[in-house]
């Protein structure tokens, strides 16, 4: 998802304007979009790399920071900054860093091996 969302941003705003609907549209700019798909790709590429070095704490925190980052990020916008409005944009990727930070967090112990 994160490959297919950064292509996207990386080729229109159709998809960004989505999500941050609460705003104008000319304030979702072409860089923005890019900022945000470079954003994206590099969480991507630190998750793909944790998923195989699991057992790895550094790399282990890396990616569950990359979850808490994208969580604060859609929450801000939601709920300080007000620039995105419940929609199935927000919803899927708060979904997803929630999920991902809960399980992250339960099975901690599990992976990380003190």
């Amino acid at each position: 998802m994160a490959v297919f969302n950064s292509a996207q941003n990386f080729s229109t705003l159709k998809l960004t304007r989505r999500i941050y609907n609460n705003v104008p549209p000319a304030t979702v700019t072409p860089l923005q979009a890019r900022t945000f798909a470079a954003w994206t790709l590099t969480s991507a590429v630190v998750r793909g790399y944790a998923a195989y070095h699991l057992n790895e704490k550094i790399m282990y925190d890396m990616a569950l920071i990359t979850y808490l980052i994208a969580f604060a990020h859609f929450a801000s916008e939601l709920l300080i900054f007000r620039t995105a409005t419940p929609n199935a944009g927000v919803f899927s990727t708060v979904i997803v860093s929630t999920t991902s930070l809960v399980w992250m967090f339960t099975q901690y112990t599990y992976y990380v091996k003190a």
